[in-house]
């Protein structure tokens, strides 16, 4: 307490001054010049002797200390400080003389006026008290005689007040009718709850009937009171007046709260259903539009009635029932949740963009609408959360859609191939194949352009959207080129993902197909990803939310590789396939038959035609196809002997001594030393996307297949020149297949030479006899020729 009645620090002017009034005025000096009650610090001042403002200040003491610490100069400015002070207390001392001398005289001539005013009034005091004590005897005298009455006049009013209030409860079930009938619930509530303390005491008794007939009337009260509170017809204040008038009756309010709620789900579920009838019937005329048909008007939304009628009843929960704000969140999350359910399955089918930005508007709005009503649900937030899933289904089902179109451009063909049919299905495929990857790229450019510039919400997705196509278009191409090597066999569908194998819809593909999508592959690296990596640059330029360290979403170059590479493993693999089917005739030709016990030879063999029939179905292929070459011919230098000297010398010197064993061997030393002496030839080059570059790889390949089959048997006399015959009949169809007429010369006497090689008895075939015979099978096929036609 001390501490709280402290008085408040001063400064030191005004302490100081404090000091000099005190000084002037007291008698005790130890008061004087403390100026007040005396403080720690005061008080350590008066212990020391040697302080000039203390009451026990010794002055010799004080001038012994001085001399002892301080030096003549010191001495002499002590004295001039010491002056200076001194002619400045006395300056503040007359200061304050003649600044409060008036203040003196103004409070001495108040107190003599004080003085002069008071000496009356102690009379007057007395008088007023006189007066006081006799107004208080006469209130005693009144008080006295009128305490009976008073009592009495006190005990009729309380009796009155209770007959008032006992006929209030007799009249309460006539006042309830009438509250009834003017639908004065709030009255009515008042008047019972007023009442039912008195029910309770005396309910059984005096007032049972009163009871029973008000109980009824309140029953009346809440059943109105509920259907008020279903009516959707009543305003929001009605109702929610009515949930606090049967909260006053108690009622249990959570029965009504359930039975309301389950109504907002039943109108939720309807809602819905009305939505997606109205979005199907939005997408059916949308796609009679797109194929020229007219169509009705039609809504392009649910009725606004229904998203307002359901805000409406989330705002009037929020007011009547305000514990039920977490389960109208969950119902209102639950339901948009559903809606863009909806929207998900319909991105399973091909719609467009258009329809899916129509969809997300509708959706978009009725969020906002819902949102004014119940911020708390954070439905934006939600809303784009789902929009930016959808967008990515969107985005990842087109491209499986373009994938599907294009392996049906490129597999619908597949029952002409198998008919053999004449308009050329090969070159059919490819065009439609080019024209389904370049069209059906640009067209999913163009939908996707839609999604970044509408302003349904989807701005802030413009990122998400240019990394979602980016990565979209390098997926594609990267399933598009599986699918490829998929079609030509040359990749294991349990290895591969399985939108990818749902993409090739025949089992068994045909050759020529595996030539088309070589080619397809060429249009893809040098037309199709150029063209596409131009539009991304102009309208899908930016994203970056894959971060700078994962690189670009979109890699052309690495396309172009991956195609160049695919294309050419696809041109092999049609080679591979067309020079087995090939290697398989000639395998059986070459096992079926004795060779050592084979007949003369009496014309060509029909292996040779199934051999030409065959390279000509390849033609047939590779021309719809392919684009022609140039020309490359063969460069080769004779030497001590030309292509055909080994087969031309050992005729010609068996026309002296066909039988003799000895010149045959002669002539089969004189054949290895021809081989020693000819130039070395590229029979093998690298293999180009043109008709003679693939007719040249698939003959030369047959031819050495041949040779190896050749060299497997051993022949006798007849049997060697059976193969001699066939060989020389090959000479001039093949080369109109090929465009290296050295190498198929090579090849072929390589062929004879292996059989020269094989034969016990190898005596050639006069040369007239293979002319007869070669002129006889040509006739026999210009016979069969206009019949087969």
């Amino acid at each position: 307490m001390a501490t709280e009645n402290a008085p408040p620090p001063m400064d030191e002017k005004v302490r100081r001054t404090r000091e000099l009034l005190a000084s002037f005025y007291s008698s005790d000096p130890s008061i004087a010049s403390a100026g007040g009650p005396p403080s720690p610090s005061s008080a350590a001042q008066s212990a020391s002797l040697d302080s000039i403002n203390s009451p026990s200040f010794d002055p010799d003491v004080y001038m012994n200390l001085l001399i002892q610490k301080s030096n003549l100069e010191g001495l002499l400015q002590k004295h001039v400080e010491m002056a200076a002070e001194i002619k400045n207390l006395d300056t503040d001392l007359q200061m304050l003389v003649y600044e409060n001398y008036n203040k003196f005289i103004s409070a001495t001539d108040t107190i003599k006026r004080m003085k002069n005013n008071i000496s009356g009034m102690e009379t007057s005091m007395e008088h007023l008290l006189e007066k006081i004590m006799s107004v208080q005897s006469r209130s005693v005298t009144v008080n006295t005689s009128l305490f009976e009455k008073r009592e009495h006049v006190e005990k009729l009013h309380r009796t009155r007040n209770l007959l008032r209030k006992v006929q209030f409860i007799y009249d309460l079930p006539s006042r309830l009718g009438k509250c009834i009938k003017s639908e004065a619930y709030a009255d009515a509530v008042r008047f019972f709850t007023g009442a039912k303390p008195i029910f309770e005491a005396y309910g059984e008794s005096s007032f049972q009937d009163c009871k029973k007939a008000s109980e009824e009337a309140m029953q009346v009260v809440i059943q109105n009171l509920q259907e008020k509170l279903y009516s959707d017809s009543e305003p929001i204040e009605a109702r929610a007046e009515a949930v606090v008038l049967l909260k006053q009756l108690n009622f249990p309010v959570d029965s009504l709260k359930s039975k309301l709620l389950e109504r907002l789900e039943e109108f939720l579920l309807r809602f819905q259903i009305e939505s997606e009838v109205v979005e199907g019937i939005v997408e059916d005329s949308s796609e009679s539009s797109k194929v020229g048909k007219a169509s009705d008007p039609v809504p392009t939304k649910p009725p606004t009635a229904s998203i307002n009628e359901f805000s409406k009843m989330v705002h009037a929960f929020l007011i009547i029932f305000p514990d039920t704000e977490k389960r109208l969140i969950e119902l209102s999350q639950d339901l948009f949740s559903r809606r863009y359910g909806s929207i998900q399955k319909k991105i399973e089918k091909r719609i467009s963009s258009a329809n899916l930005l129509a969809m997300l508007r509708v959706v978009s709005a009725d969020v906002a609408v819902v949102d004014e009503v119940l911020p708390e649900a954070a439905l934006p937030v939600f809303s784009l959360e789902a929009a930016s899933d959808i967008i990515r289904n969107y985005i990842s089902s087109s491209f499986t859609h373009l994938l599907l179109e294009i392996s049906e451009s490129l597999t619908r063909t597949q029952p002409s191939l198998e008919e053999g049919a004449k308009e050329s299905p090969l070159q059919i495929a490819l065009e439609s194949s080019k024209k389904a990857v370049i069209q059906g790229s640009m067209g999913l450019l163009l939908d996707f352009r839609q999604l970044i510039e509408d302003n349904v919400g989807l701005a802030k997705l413009r990122d998400l959207i240019i990394d979602l196509v980016q990565e979209g278009f390098q997926d594609f191409f990267q399933k598009l080129e599986q699918s490829f090597l998929l079609l030509s066999g040359r990749a294991n569908a349990n290895n591969l993902d399985s939108t990818i194998v749902n993409s090739v819809q025949v089992d068994k593909v045909q050759a020529g197909l595996t030539l088309v999508v070589a080619q397809l592959s060429v249009f893809i690296e040098q037309s199709a990803v150029p063209r596409i990596m131009e539009e991304i640059a102009v309208s899908f330029s930016g994203g970056g939310l894959r971060g700078y360290e994962n690189g670009p979403a979109f890699v052309p170059g690495e396309i172009c590789r991956l195609f160049r590479a695919s294309g050419e493993k696809l041109l092999h693999n049609y080679i591979n396939v067309k020079t087995q089917k090939i290697s398989i005739l000639l395998k059986k030709r070459f096992t079926t038959p004795n060779w050592i016990k084979h007949k003369e030879p009496r014309e060509v063999h029909m292996f040779v035609d199934l051999l030409l029939h065959e390279l000509d179905g390849i033609g047939i292929e590779v021309r719809q196809i392919l684009p022609h070459g140039l020309i490359r011919r063969h460069r080769h230098s004779d030497s001590t002997g030309s292509t055909n000297s080994s087969r031309s010398n050992p005729i010609r010197e068996d026309k002296t001594a066909r039988s003799n064993s000895h010149r045959a061997r002669s002539q089969l030393l004189e054949s290895h030393l021809a081989k020693l002496f000819e130039q070395k030839m590229e029979i093998f080059t690298k293999v180009e996307y043109t008709q003679e570059s693939i007719i040249s790889t698939i003959v030369k390949l047959c031819l050495k297949s041949l040779q190896e089959f050749v060299r497997l048997q051993t022949f006798n006399r007849s049997g060697y020149q059976q193969i001699q015959l066939d060989i020389e009949f090959l000479k001039n169809p093949l080369k109109d297949f090929v465009d290296d007429d050295a190498a198929i010369d090579f090849l072929l006497k390589e062929i004879n030479h292996a059989a020269h090689e094989r034969c016990l008895d190898p005596i050639p075939l006069e040369p007239p006899i293979i002319d007869k015979l070669i002129q006889a099978k040509l006739a026999k096929n210009k016979e069969q020729s206009p019949s087969m036609q």
